[in-house]
């Protein structure tokens, strides 16, 4: 999907290269508000600013509990993790981290697209992981998120214990097919507005902004929190999402067009759920489809939803990710 800001979507993929860590203590987070260190007391989010190659990331450590820490990774690229808040519900039983990545959101914003690339994400997580001391954390990726945790998984296995990939982009050619077909579903007005946009490589019309708001009420989210979905447009990295994705959800021309990690799934050795929104843009074939080549990985549709399970029905996305956590804890 399109990334421009006042355009009501949000987006999947993306992940970048190189990491440093540093750590800026007590300098003012995003939002005027105080950092804090990582080591300080729970109960209380605790914020700050990490920095790595490029700038600064954003995040906020919560909960203190005794069972494996929780990193979230929001979907992309150039967004932000505003619409994961709601994740934050399992601080009751462990530490749960929420961070923007590199571009987005309360992070620096970058323009340098030697940047825009998986291994750079990859690093700048394992910055974060190390920063805060965990040796193990589960992981729970949303849309171009997932692929991030995979590519993680893949470079670090020893550092995760578990996967949660939420409504996955991990074959791209496979997602674009299947966009391609929810376009079909769409008003004809809506199609013959995207048919000219894609002909005449202007995708700023009213018409096309109508096609895109369209598809997004269907698949994307039925039920956005208003507030989080301002701010998340409101410091969304457009250059981002066009560079490694394209112009839309369903004309894909950036650096991941080609990404499939279908290959990789059977490799994978730590437990894995996968979630998807019953009416959700990743399709809950597609995703049926990579639960069936990952040893032991289950599956869990979420009713009523689209793209944004945690919006769209935020209780059974909440119950579905403590559930499986649980079990990994357990052993299971």
């Amino acid at each position: 999907m399109s990334a421009r800001q006042g355009r009501h979507g949000v987006v999947l993929l993306a992940l970048l290269g190189t990491v440093a860590c540093g750590e800026r203590g007590n300098a003012p987070a995003a939002g005027g508000e105080q950092a804090a260190s990582p080591a300080a007391t729970a109960s209380a989010a605790r914020q700050g600013m990490l920095a790595v190659p490029g700038g600064e990331i954003w995040y906020e450590v919560m909960g203190d509990g005794a069972a494996t820490p929780l990193i979230l990774l929001h979907g992309g690229p150039g967004f932000s993790s505003f619409y994961l808040k709601s994740l934050e519900g399992l601080a009751s039983d462990r530490t749960v981290v929420r961070y923007d990545q590199l571009g987005g959101g309360k992070s620096t914003s970058i323009t340098d697209t030697t940047m825009f690339t998986i291994p750079h994400f990859v690093a700048e997580l394992d910055s974060l992981r190390a920063f805060l001391g965990y040796d193990r954390v589960d992981l729970v990726g949303h849309s171009w998120g997932t692929i991030l945790a995979v590519e993680y998984y893949r470079a670090h296995p020893e550092h995760v214990v578990s996967m949660v990939l939420a409504s996955p982009a991990l074959d791209i050619p496979a997602w674009e097919a299947n966009a391609r077909a929810l376009v079909a579903t769409l008003s004809d007005s809506a199609q013959a507005a995207i048919r000219t946009a894609e002909q005449t490589n202007d995708f700023t019309s009213p018409a096309y902004e109508a096609a895109i708001n369209e598809f997004y009420g269907l698949y994307v989210w039925r039920h956005p929190i208003q507030a989080d979905l301002d701010s998340t447009f409101a410091t969304v990295n457009e250059g981002i999402y066009n560079y490694m994705q394209g112009p839309s959800e369903f004309t894909i021309t950036g650096t991941l067009k080609d990404y499939d990690a279908t290959g990789f799934l059977p490799e994978i050795k730590v437990p894995v759920l996968y979630t998807v929104g019953e009416f959700d843009e990743a399709n809950p074939d597609i995703v049926r489809r990579f639960q069936e080549f990952t040893p032991g990985s289950e599956l869990v549709v979420i009713p009523g939803a689209a793209h944004i399970t945690t919006w769209d029905n935020p209780d059974a996305m909440l119950s579905a990710v403590r559930t499986f956590l649980a079990k990994v804890d357990q052993g299971g």
